[in-house]
């Protein structure tokens, strides 16, 4: 096509900052899943009391149902959707199939809901891309049932749940200790606090893109500011419901939720708040990275015109002498002495000096 000529002229970079729009911006959660098709999933098992655990890694679906009311406290951490395998887990735990729907969806908005024997939450975890700089998002479901958690992530490779593991396997540790409720709690707390690691990369962005503006700001400082404002767009889209979230299981008034771990779901409230309001920060600071652009491109642009004013008006009287002595008269002062040129062009050059000593003296420059 003829206008494929033209292609060549779109930077490398704008096409990534109009692809990564697209990316953040096109939802639509009432479409149709068009998930990566996974091959397996990566269930990992842990069936524990206080002196009590059995860890399983890579069992089948079918045997995950043994663990239903089976006087443990279960937590089951499934990697890699599969639809057939949600709905089979989720057949056997007598789930809802509006969550089966929400689980299986992609691009949803952080949410709680308090349905039928469980209560179901829907969040992001989030991570940094040190490549691309970009915020990558994992959606992660959690079912709280009767003495079980199952929860489902869209990667089985990468999560945030690795000390939550380790504590597992201490006998002496408040999760062996306490009841699912509190596993649940455990999980939320660990990908809240994750927000925090991300949001401190995208601050180090944020002081190191303020550096470069300050001392040396050029025509890529306005798409390196457009490019952090889309991530902290991702950011604030992920962080500000999950406050919500929290709070419903606060307010909930759920048997599946004891209430002396209240306290624990509230240290969770406080947090998220605490980093939704350094999100509003962020937020602000770009705004202030803009305004901080844009002043200095103003402030260059006043400097080339005062350094263009300046040269205009001191080769203004070299001019106008100029002009005077080169037009076409018999009778012109001084046409025939024999000092006249050196006498003009001393006045070309003195009238100048001056000048520029008064601008100099006002300050002007």
């Amino acid at each position: 096509m003829a206008g494929n000529h033209y292609f060549k002229y779109f930077s490398k970079k704008g096409k990534e900052s109009s692809e990564r729009t697209r990316d953040i911006f096109v939802v639509n959660p009432t479409a149709a899943p068009t998930r990566t098709t996974e091959t397996s999933s990566d269930i990992h098992v842990f069936d524990f009391t206080a002196n009590f655990l059995n860890e399983t890694e890579h069992p089948l679906t079918e045997d995950c149902y043994t663990y239903k009311e089976n006087g443990h406290i279960t937590w089951i951490n499934i990697g890699g959707i599969i639809k057939e395998d949600v709905e089979k887990i989720c057949s056997h735990f007598d789930i809802h199939y509006l969550i089966v729907e929400d689980i299986l969806s992609i691009n949803q908005r952080p949410k709680m809901d308090d349905m039928d024997t469980v209560l179901f939450c829907l969040l992001n975890m989030l991570y940094f891309n040190e490549t691309t700089g970009a915020v990558e998002t994992e959606q992660i479901s959690i079912l709280l049932g009767k003495d079980y958690v199952i929860s489902f992530q869209e990667d089985s490779s990468r999560d945030v749940f690795d000390s939550i593991r380790e504590k597992l396997r201490v006998s002496s540790s408040k999760l062996r200790q306490s009841g699912a409720d509190y596993l649940c709690y455990a999980l939320l707390d660990m990908i809240v606090d994750h927000y925090y690691i991300v949001m401190e990369k995208l601050g180090e962005r944020i002081e190191m893109l303020e550096e470069e503006i300050i001392r040396f700001s050029n025509t890529n400082s306005i798409s390196d500011i457009n490019s952090l404002r889309k991530e902290m767009i991702v950011l604030k889209r992920n962080v500000a419901p999950v406050r919500e979230l929290v709070n419903g299981f606060i307010r909930s008034d759920s048997d599946l939720l004891e209430e002396r771990n209240t306290k624990y779901f509230k240290d969770v409230y406080d947090h998220i708040v605490q980093a939704n309001d350094l999100a509003e920060n962020y937020r602000d600071m770009m705004i202030n990275l803009q305004d901080l652009y844009l002043s200095n491109v103003n402030l260059k642009m006043n400097e080339v015109m005062k350094v263009m004013a300046i040269v205009t008006c001191l080769l203004a009287p070299a001019t106008v002498i100029g002009g005077i002595f080169g037009m076409n008269f018999d009778r012109i002062p001084t046409l025939h002495n024999e000092y006249g040129f050196f006498s003009a062009v001393a006045f070309m050059i003195l009238i100048p000096l001056w000048m520029l000593f008064t601008f100099r003296k006002r300050g002007w420059f």
